[in-house]
């Protein structure tokens, strides 16, 4: 009896244990060496170190989808950094207008569909639906803040196809989560003239609940969409939501995994003045001036550090 009680104690202990296989699916994408420090430059801001990275890849790799999906995710930050405005007490980039750099943009995300969709004329398998699901999404972004809606909604609902086939494969794909979360919690928040329009062009819909679940997942068990997800969640929580707390409880890891992205930063300080939280919102603001003096891209550079001192004027306000 003694030894049974020894031997279910050790089980526990092993089931408690972070980390295990029994927490964690084991990872399912097959992925080249150097994505993970690819992801780390994009996140800490600095996409111009992950460019001689990401062409290195393409160079060995130039039928893999991913080299070009992950040149897409660094356009997308300039992108996101030109067109962000402080509106609302919060800095985000609510539109875009026609850049030179779109379509570049649109180019990559059309490559990596291509590639992905031919390797899937040779063998069925998650990791290509996924990829095709990926530049799908990347595509529907761009779309969405340029207003193209009807462009935007076919992007949307073909990565969602995707993502769907890929998770029919290969249940512990947990990146095609992320990109699944994002649909289901944005065409919920579609206007209730949005979701009859949506409706009559046969267009899925989707929760919000839903979203938060599988952005979760995403976030939590994630191979290339880990921080995208953890990102998206802390601004959708704070944007459609106004869930302060839950969305600071978000991005915060992400602030301290990388501290020096101004974007990430900003976000902080928006969520700790929205909770009345002066000296660690003004903290936060001032960090991301210094963070931006990091930024290789003028622009992007010249565009924080004027949102930084427009948030610190909104704070004096308060």
């Amino acid at each position: 009896m003694r030894r049974f009680f020894r031997l279910l104690l050790v089980l526990l202990v092993y089931l408690l244990l972070p980390g295990t296989a029994v927490s964690q699916p084991p990872p399912t994408l097959t992925l080249p060496t150097g994505v993970t420090s690819i992801l780390d430059d994009i996140y800490s801001g600095h996409g111009d170190l992950a460019i001689p990275e990401i062409r290195l890849l393409q160079q060995r790799a130039p039928q893999d989808p991913l080299g070009y999906l992950l040149e897409a995710e660094v356009e997308w930050w300039k992108i996101w950094c030109l067109s962000a405005e402080f509106k609302y007490g919060m800095t985000m980039a609510r539109h875009h207008n026609k850049a030179p750099g779109d379509a570049h943009y649109l180019e990559l995300t059309t490559k990596a569909y291509e590639l992905a969709t031919a390797a899937l004329h040779e063998r069925d398998t998650g990791q290509m639906h996924l990829y095709a699901g990926m530049a799908d999404a990347l595509a529907a972004r761009l779309h969405s803040m340029k207003a193209e809606y009807r462009a935007a909604a076919r992007a949307g609902v073909r990565a969602r196809e995707n993502f769907q086939a890929a998770l029919a494969l290969d249940p512990n794909l947990a990146d095609a989560y992320t990109g699944l979360g994002l649909y289901n919690y944005y065409v919920d928040t579609l206007s209730m003239l949005a979701k009859t329009l949506r409706f009559l062009m046969g267009i899925p819909g989707g929760t919000k609940e839903e979203g938060i679940r599988q952005l979760r997942l995403g976030m939590a068990q994630g191979q290339i969409s880990a921080s995208l997800a953890r990102f998206y969640l802390a601004l959708n929580l704070f944007n459609y939501d106004q869930r302060y707390e839950d969305a600071l409880n978000v991005i915060t890891p992400l602030t301290e995994k990388y501290p020096r992205n101004a974007i990430f930063l900003l976000m902080r300080g928006d969520l700790n003045a929205k909770l009345g939280r002066k000296p660690l919102a003004e903290a936060s603001y001032r960090a991301a001036q210094t963070a931006a003096t990091g930024i290789s891209e003028p622009e992007c550079q010249a565009k924080i550090k004027e949102l930084a001192v427009q948030s610190l004027a909104a704070l004096q306000h308060q």
